[in-house]
């Protein structure tokens, strides 16, 4: 089963036009022909709450598309605010690859 990706890079700070730059991107990949969204926090330390619903809306959107999305390279702070959240519970964890999205999917 061959799935096509898009990665969207969550932004390393937010405010308003990263915030707006960031659903751009999400909303160009959610109308590809991409089955699977990574979104890549590899450069993130810390997120929001507007990062968070940010998150949200992004999550609900591409289920409504059938698209699956899977959080990648999330450091620890903002694990535990997914935990805190009962976020983990919704949002798809992986560490590092899109062959860890593969995987999951089968």
């Amino acid at each position: 089963m061959e799935l096509l990706t898009r990665t969207i890079q969550f932004p390393e700070t937010l405010d308003e036009a990263a915030i707006a730059h960031f659903h751009q991107q999400a909303d160009d990949a959610i109308q590809s022909d991409a089955t699977v969204l990574l979104v890549d926090f590899t450069n993130v330390k810390f997120m929001s709450s507007p990062g968070l619903m940010a998150l949200v809306i992004v999550f609900k959107q591409a289920r409504e598309e059938g698209k699956t999305m899977f959080l990648q390279s999330i450091n620890d702070q903002i694990k535990m605010l997914l935990e805190l959240t009962g976020m983990d519970k919704v949002f798809e964890i992986i560490e590092h690859s899109t062959e860890e999205a593969e995987f999951a999917i089968v």
